[in-house]
């Protein structure tokens, strides 16, 4: 992986109407990387992948991928022909055959890997003469996943890559993807509400709510700035009022008292340590809890901002 961008956007919005679906919206996906691009239904990611593939244009600000803006049209036809997109529908020509997608997709790319395509068909277990109409929905993701994959593209721009899949075909998903990116050099740029997939196989996420990006950046360095504190105390916890910086979620049950902390480090625990409590134990977070915690912050900032 590399410090060049495949993506970057700068206070991107997207209006339709009354709806303001991106709000300023600023990300860098570096090449190289897996880009796990969380939030919730609504919060902007359908509207931010449309806009990167010039299939939305933005109201303003600036989008750019490989460098060039998606909203010129010469511009938007390298990008795409430089990517691959999976769409959450998995669209695909319902009255043709597995073996006649593969072949009229393999048509239009000239880098197709017929290996990987043997590869993907072993793998994936798809029957070449089985018409897509009968196909399952979880046949359907990954025929359409093995289009995507056998392009040989720079960047894979993926919406819900494992839904319809049970969890054995969604870890070979998973790690077929991350072979792409070992093997081909590729980037991967992918939203998902699966976030356990995202944890096990990103190594940078974003997470959107309301158009913004509320939380961005190398998922290792995510997890080494939260942390979750845990105190118990010989009777039952006091009532805490904490000033240091970083401190979320305060949860109090009888004599224990449960902490989310970012940023505060050493300061929150000096803080704690003078309520007296008969033990501290620090340990990582998971990637729900800090999903969570932005967007409970950001619904927090949002009321707040209202009630002025």
């Amino acid at each position: 992986m590399t410090d060049r961008a495949v993506i970057e956007t700068a206070g991107l919005t997207k209006r339709y109407e009354e709806v303001e679906a991106l709000r300023g919206l600023d990300l860098r996906v570096p090449s190289g990387s897996i880009f796990g691009f969380l939030g919730r239904n609504g919060a902007g990611k359908t509207t931010a992948i449309k806009v990167l593939l010039g299939m939305a244009r933005p109201t303003s600000g600036d989008a750019r991928v490989f460098g060039l803006s998606p909203a010129e049209a010469r511009s938007g036809v390298e990008i795409r022909g430089r990517c691959a997109f999976v769409s959450d529908q998995k669209d695909l020509y319902n009255y043709m055959t597995v073996a006649e997608m593969i072949a009229f997709t393999r048509s239009f790319y000239p880098r197709w890997s017929a290996e990987l395509e043997q590869k993907f068909l072993r793998r994936f277990e798809l029957p070449p003469s089985r018409e897509i109409h009968g196909l399952s929905r979880g046949m359907r993701t990954k025929l359409a996943l093995l289009l995507a994959l056998c392009r040989d593209a720079e960047l894979l721009v993926l919406d819900e890559p494992t839904s319809g899949l049970d969890p054995a075909m969604a870890e070979d998903v998973l790690q077929a993807l991350v072979g792409q990116v070992t093997a081909r050099e590729s980037t991967i740029f992918f939203s998902s509400h699966q976030l356990s997939e995202v944890e096990q196989i990103a190594d940078h996420v974003a997470i959107i709510d309301r158009g913004q990006a509320v939380v961005s950046g190398a998922l290792d360095d995510l997890r080494a700035q939260y942390q979750r504190i845990q105190l118990v105390f010989e009777g039952d916890a006091p009532e805490f009022k904490l000033h240091a910086p970083g401190t979320h979620r305060l949860q109090r049950r009888g004599r224990v008292v449960t902490i989310l902390s970012s940023n505060g480090g050493a300061a929150v625990l000096d803080e704690l340590r003078g309520y007296r409590p008969a033990s501290i134990d620090v340990s990582p977070v998971t990637l729900k809890e800090i999903f969570l915690d932005s967007v409970r912050a950001a619904e927090g900032a949002e009321s707040a901002d209202k009630g002025h």
